[in-house]
């Protein structure tokens, strides 16, 4: 009755998504492809869409289902659906007759937006009619039709709900028409005859792109040639094993034109990895989750970045943090010390191969920490620490525990529960989040190191950081995990200046202000990573704009927006896998493959 979700093409131990071209790199075939995709794009029509429920704002609180009418491209159309929203797919070949059909619409009963898809020959079908008119009734159904002349229109006559129809039934226009429905295209056609009473010559509706759209690299400008070398450099590191594998993904203008998955979850397995796995983001997580709640708070005026820690955070206080502007915890100018080694002073007793009332917080697969243990111990040698270098620039991973405190404090909720209902279930980004083994197979997340020495296991789907582990895998400096595609969802809306999916998230002025150079001392902005203007760094890469932001993350990670070449680019891999190894930095594997793509962008 169900199938997966996340369908993805692979081969020899690379995968790429089913949207067309993104990871194809043959010009004259992606030139072909060009072609057809615009002759789809000029010849497919909305209709029906006086309520604009075309394209799908709404993605929280909307169930969305994709019932197929025995249409064979329903693979590549559900794959494409899944990279804007969780959507459950249903296959008519389990509901033959009108008996089964009501069945069918019984097990629609929790869906708000349904999306049919059918081929002409399906159209003339009273039984099917009947079914998406019952249907039409209770939820929000949009009908896409492929194939035909257009004379099968004249059976949706009574049809209230959104149409879409495309001549064409093939992979190409499989792949366009959900990016339509949810707006990573815009519609723009009319009817060039007519059809029936209701479809007349000139009916049709135009909308405007609101989210990602998968193309291929020529669609850009880009020849697919000049980005062959990304393969050459990933195939590099596999081979010098500075990852086992990786996951690189970009986006131009919009348009996701590159994203391809290389080599194995591990070096000792064969399982390959794909372009839909979950990776431990390390570091990212800061300018992924606790900067942009600080960014919400700011602009709904609770947090204001000149007031002390101390009116914040009453345990500080009677610290050494109290007095210190919130602004310089943002900028790593606080004068906390890097960090603290606190699985080091772990003591028998202090943890158990068994959950209880005592020992509460998982650390890992059999391994819990007790009651109290951040609160009691961890927290206060954090307020406690020295004060030594305010006013210089020193990266902390405790300005981060700080700023997820305050956060907590002034949103009245977890950090985890505030960016899930703020950003990622709005923004449609399915697999972000904290705690990854709470909602996804563990087969579905990358391994990230064998720890021998700490928790003496290995660590997939338990985040890296020991002491994000110690609190539970939910922190403000790591935690996070997600996939290629839902980073360059929220990245997209950055570079958008707060805007994506039809939703303003944050003002442009305060994008701007978060983004930019804030200090005197240091490349960064608040929160966010920057472009480093010493030359000699390269950093992150060598044709990197000035205006180029992001973060670098410790298992193997980064994320960097260059708004002068409208680039977002996402590279993921699990480098500390099954041990530590600085080979992925020294060989500038993440700033070689992001000097191919600015190097081919014209």
């Amino acid at each position: 009755m169900r199938r997966s979700n996340l369908a993805a093409l692979m081969g020899l131990g690379i995968a790429c998504t089913i949207a067309v071209g993104a990871c194809a790199q043959d010009h004259s075939k992606n030139e072909k492809r060009l072609a057809e995709i615009k002759r789809i794009s000029s010849s497919t029509v909305l209709l029906n869409n006086e309520a604009k429920t075309v394209p799908v704002v709404t993605l929280t609180n909307n169930r969305i289902a994709s019932v197929s009418l025995f249409y064979n491209q329903r693979q590549t159309f559900d794959s494409l659906m899944n990279k804007y929203a969780k959507v459950d797919s249903f296959n008519a070949d389990q509901y033959r007759d009108s008996t089964t059909l009501n069945t069918l619409e019984d097990d629609l009963k929790f869906y708000q937006t349904v999306v049919v898809s059918l081929t002409d020959s399906i159209a003339t079908n009273g039984k099917y009619l009947n079914f998406i008119n019952s249907l039409s009734k209770s939820k929000k159904v949009i009908v896409s039709l492929f194939g035909s002349n257009g004379r099968a229109l004249a059976s949706f006559d009574n049809l209230n709900g959104p149409l879409i129809w495309s001549p064409m039934n093939n992979a190409e226009s499989a792949s366009m028409v959900p990016q339509l429905i949810f707006g990573g295209v815009a519609a723009t056609q009319r009817l060039k005859a007519g059809f029936s009473p209701k479809y007349t010559a000139g009916s049709g509706f135009t909308t405007e792109k609101i989210r990602l759209s998968y193309s291929v690299p020529e669609a850009v400008g880009i020849n697919s040639n000049s980005l062959k070398e990304i393969d050459n450099i990933a195939a590099e590191a596999i081979a010098q094993r500075a990852a086992p594998g990786m996951v690189v993904l970009a986006v131009k203008d919009g348009q996701v034109i590159f994203n391809k998955a290389y080599g194995t979850h591990t070096y000792d397995t064969n399982v390959a990895d794909k372009v839909t796995d979950i990776f431990d983001l390390a570091s990212v997580t800061k300018v992924t989750a606790t900067t942009p709640s600080v960014m919400r708070l700011v602009e709904q005026g609770k947090l204001n970045l000149d007031t002390n820690i101390g009116l914040y955070i009453p345990r500080a206080r009677t610290s050494p943090m109290n007095a210190i502007p919130v602004r310089e915890v943002m900028l790593h100018q606080a004068g906390f010390i890097p960090y603290i080694p606190f699985h080091n002073a772990i003591k028998a007793g202090d943890y158990s191969r068994d959950s209880s009332a005592l020992y509460p917080t998982k650390v890992a697969d059999n391994y819990y920490i007790k009651k109290g243990f951040f609160r009691d111990f961890m927290w206060p040698k954090m307020l406690n620490s020295p004060i030594r270098t305010r006013g210089k620039y020193v990266y902390s991973d405790i300005s981060m525990y700080v700023m997820k405190d305050i956060v907590e404090h002034l949103a009245e909720q977890p950090l985890d529960e505030y960016t899930q209902e703020n950003f990622y279930t709005p923004l449609g980004m399915q697999t972000a989040g904290f705690l990854p083994r709470n909602r996804f197979p563990r087969e579905q997340i990358v391994p990230t190191e064998n720890d021998t020495y700490f928790r003496k296991t290995l660590l997939q789907g338990y985040v890296h950081d020991q002491g994000a582990a110690l609190v539970g895998g939910v922190s403000g400096h790591a935690g996070l995990f997600s996939s290629a595609n839902d980073l360059a969802i929220i990245y997209q809306m950055l570079l958008n200046r707060g805007t994506y999916g039809g939703t303003q998230y944050f003002k442009p002025e305060t994008v701007d202000m978060f983004t930019q150079k804030q200090s005197a001392v240091s490349r960064r902005g608040l929160g966010f990573d920057r472009w480093d203007p010493d030359l000699s760094k390269h950093y992150p890469s060598e044709l990197a704009s000035s205006q180029t932001y992001g973060h670098t993350g410790y298992t193997g990670t980064c994320v960097w927006v260059d708004p002068a070449k409208g680039l977002v680019y996402v590279f993921l891999s699990n480098r500390v896998n099954p041990t530590v190894s600085d080979k992925l930095i020294n060989m500038r594997i993440r700033g070689r493959i992001q000097d191919v793509l600015l190097k081919a962008i014209k």
